[in-house]
């Protein structure tokens, strides 16, 4: 859940890209701290975080950074947030794996993007600027959904047998928003 605190939307939960448990190598050793880096489940942002003292982190944890300190068990503070370049090449190798997972447990948010996308503007749609899918794609899933609502991915992917592998397409487009800061529409990355 998001809250918000001073007009910055907070994320609750991270999942867990790296864990440095020696600090970051290119960091002078003596100021070296064990840290991670994670990845916010709802607007995906990339923090690098300092984790509590002899706690084990895996790649792939979910792990609570909200306000309630109680309940951080494995991460004492949020250092800052961190661009994709920032990011270790471990992190980044993991990154299109964790977001499948967020994608495909959270199907019914992601396939609301094909049921209710919009023009952005009078010559660009909201679905072409999803990686791979053209016009004519585009306009078949349109037709479709005047029809019905699409209920899943698969439900997706039956209709428009163009499509494969939809979460795939949307994972890749969250990493382009990541990649490129300047990105001037974005759908899923704040």
């Amino acid at each position: 859940m998001i809250s918000d605190m001073g007009g910055i939307a907070l994320e609750d939960h991270v999942y867990i890209l790296d864990y440095l448990p020696q600090g970051h190598p290119d960091r002078i050793s003596y100021r070296r701290e064990p840290l991670a880096y994670g990845l916010g489940e709802l607007e995906f942002k990339l923090l690098e975080l300092s984790p509590h003292p002899n706690v084990t982190i895996n790649i792939g944890d979910r792990v609570y950074i909200g306000r309630d300190m109680a309940q951080r068990d494995a991460i004492l503070s949020v250092r800052k947030r961190v661009s994709f370049q920032d990011i270790t090449a471990a992190a980044q190798s993991e990154l299109p794996f964790i977001l499948e997972d967020i994608v495909l447990k959270n199907e019914e948010k992601f396939i609301r993007v094909f049921n209710e996308a919009q023009p952005v503007t009078t010559r660009l749609h909201m679905l072409e600027l999803l990686p791979g899918l053209g016009k004519k794609t585009m306009w078949h899933i349109l037709e479709e959904r005047k029809k019905r609502p699409f209920v899943s991915f698969s439900d997706l992917s039956e209709r428009i047998p163009t499509l494969h592998q939809p979460e795939k397409i949307i994972v890749r487009r969250i990493i382009q928003e990541m990649e490129d800061p300047s990105e001037k529409y974005r759908i899923f990355v704040r």
